[in-house]
């Protein structure tokens, strides 16, 4: 009887070691950070001239061309992001730079956000999220199911620019922590209640509160909270894109970029987080370019917005760098990889892509 306990309890070890997907990873934690809109063709080309020197679009062409225009497109693209190229290529990995041949795609046929973001963190691209509505996503995220195992209920928090996020998380299902819009800030800490103040206090150029505001709160949440799942949801790009103002929208990426530089040394310069976490950058959806003037929209109609970009940098990430070969990924496949560094094996509600193995092995 003893021997078959022992047999019993070893067998149920075996499944439960299986159905949770453990496996051998370094990453304790993980930081997503997604940059709406943004195009591929600036984060590995950098400035597109024949929209900079368009007036339509860069009002101050000369001053715009100062600070991120050099004729050589490495050098560009480091102008523009200094953090993807300088520590991200170094330490990392970057995919989706489709003049090498090395594509990441939207699974979803609709390429705009709500979509997007549903196949981002549900890892499947479900034709039914058709709409950017308020509406109840039913579709369970990654999120809500690494909340769920032990050691990570209530170390999951999101911050959003964008205040549609509260449903395509479906708070209302997941008990996630989601701030998004202007929300208040509901904390006793000092700096929390500043950036509360503060956010209510700006203007706010897209209609909703500035994704600095977005990135402060979400970093003074980290070092107050320390959860071990953070996912910060920036805006303007794709705000400013929208409104055909082509410079604003370079200096946006820009400053997103020195947020995420910031974010990433608060990181590794933290014992919780240091050389434990992992980062992934990326977006919703990409925007038009064979035409250029549809480098302001995106959607199923605009030839190239299917067409998105990946970054990732931790301790599981052999530093590879820009991918050249040809390949292709998907933007569902990421649901599965956010598990997967965690060592869990995501099961939903739905089909759930397979991560993108290549990240962490």
């Amino acid at each position: 009887m003893k021997y078959k306990a022992r047999f019993l309890l070893f067998a149920i070890l075996i499944i439960t070691s299986i159905n949770t997907g453990i496996a051998q990873t370094k990453t304790e934690n993980i930081v997503i950070v997604t940059l709406d809109g943004m195009r591929w063709q600036e984060v590995f080309g950098g400035a597109d001239s024949s929209i900079l020197k368009n007036k339509k679009y860069t009002k101050d062409s000369s001053g715009t061309s100062k600070d991120f225009w050099l004729s050589e497109a490495t050098e560009r693209r480091k102008k523009l992001f200094p953090f993807l190229w300088n520590t991200v290529a170094a330490q990392g990995q970057l995919y989706g730079n489709r003049w090498m041949g090395n594509n990441v795609d939207n699974a979803n046929p609709y390429w705009f956000s709500y979509p997007g973001y549903n196949e981002i963190f549900t890892g499947y691209p479900d034709t039914a999220v058709n709409s950017n509505d308020k509406i109840w996503n039913k579709n369970m995220n990654v999120l809500e199911f690494i909340n769920q195992q032990n050691n990570y209920r209530g170390k999951v928090a999101a911050f959003s620019t964008w205040d549609v996020f509260p449903y395509i998380l479906n708070t209302q299902r997941s008990g996630l922590y989601v701030n998004a819009g202007i929300d208040t800030l509901k904390f006793t800490a000092p700096s929390l209640q500043l950036i509360n103040d503060m956010q209510f206090l700006t203007s706010q150029p897209i209609g909703v509160r500035p994704d600095v505001f977005t990135y402060f709160a979400a970093r003074e949440y980290l070092k107050t909270y320390e959860p071990k799942v953070l996912y910060i949801a920036f805006d303007e790009t794709d705000d400013f894109a929208h409104g055909g103002e082509y410079d604003q929208y370079l200096k946006s990426a820009h400053a997103e970029d020195a947020m995420i530089a910031d974010l990433w040394n608060f990181l590794q310069s933290t014992p919780p987080y240091k050389n434990k976490t992992t980062l992934i950058i990326t977006c919703d959806h990409g925007r038009g370019d064979k035409l250029k003037d549809n480098w302001r929209h995106h959607g199923s109609r605009i030839e190239d917005a299917g067409q998105i970009w990946i970054a990732a940098i931790g301790p599981d990430t052999k530093p590879s760098g820009e991918f050249k070969t040809k390949n292709m990924l998907y933007q569902q496949q990421l649901a599965a990889t956010f598990a997967s560094l965690l060592g869990f094996s995501f099961r939903a509600n739905h089909p759930v892509a397979a991560p993108v193995e290549s990240i962490f092995k």
